[in-house]
């Protein structure tokens, strides 16, 4: 390797130490779209010829999705990909290995994401895929990170080994972020469970100081609203405070 490529690797290298640094910072507690911008632009950032990336996602019932991108003028290229279930962002986040490709290289092969590849402008690309180490021991494919670029081969095979280091910490944000964003769904729900639970034995208290009734007897009364309205029980007693304070 000549002085000037060794020099280029140890930029690159420095780059690659401050985005995993990023990343690991943004480990801690934070929604899931800021974690998936902050891969995203840590990615583009690690790989010099990067002009655009993705985040392709696994659902679990198989279907993928776009869940975040930098440039909506690409997406397009991953969903016909979606659509016709081939290309190298299928391969990548179906079969566990990154797929580098150049544009007009596999026509035959992936017709659907060269013709939108060509439409949009992107030469090379390169899908790496994200995997989350699971309970069981084995690792869990949730998608693939996407890069694209309007350089004719701009990835090589030292970009490939860069970004599948950079996935590692990627994921581990990633991991948090859905850990975070589940942790909060469960406390909202848990708080909501609680305030229409208030709701509901204060309403049961206004129907036995009005109707002089006991507690069963008032909440009785208000499953029977419920049922006849076809409304949620904690509707039913909310809608009867609320007409208290008009």
């Amino acid at each position: 390797m000549s002085d000037e490529g060794r020099d280029d690797h140890l930029a690159r290298l420095d780059h690659i130490a401050a985005a995993l640094e990023d990343l690991r910072d943004q480990a801690a507690e934070q929604p899931l779209d800021e974690a998936v911008r902050g891969i995203l632009e840590g990615a583009i950032a690690t790989v010099p010829d990067a002009d655009a990336a993705t985040i392709t996602a696994l659902a679990e019932d198989g279907h993928l999705y776009t869940l975040a991108a930098t440039d909506d003028s690409v997406v397009q290229i991953d969903k016909v990909q979606y659509a016709s279930r081939r290309g190298p962002c299928v391969e990548a986040a179906t079969r566990r290995h990154p797929v580098r490709a150049v544009v007009g290289e596999h026509e035959a092969e992936w017709p659907e994401f060269t013709a939108a590849s060509k439409a949009a402008g992107v030469n090379t690309y390169l899908s790496v895929p994200l995997l989350l180490s699971g309970e069981s021991g084995e690792d869990e494919v949730v998608g693939g990170l996407d890069m694209y670029s309007f350089t004719a081969q701009a990835f090589d095979t030292y970009d490939e080994q860069v970004m599948r280091l950079f996935v590692t910490a990627a994921c581990d944000a990633f991991a948090n972020a859905r850990r975070w964003q589940a942790t909060n769904r469960k406390i909202g729900q848990l708080e909501t469970a609680l305030t229409s639970r208030a709701e509901i034995d204060q309403a049961k208290g206004v129907l036995m100081a009005i109707h002089g009734c006991t507690a069963e007897e008032a909440f009785t009364r208000l499953v029977e609203e419920s049922q006849r309205t076809n409304t949620k029980l904690a509707v039913v007693a909310r809608n009867l405070l609320e007409s208290l304070q008009r």
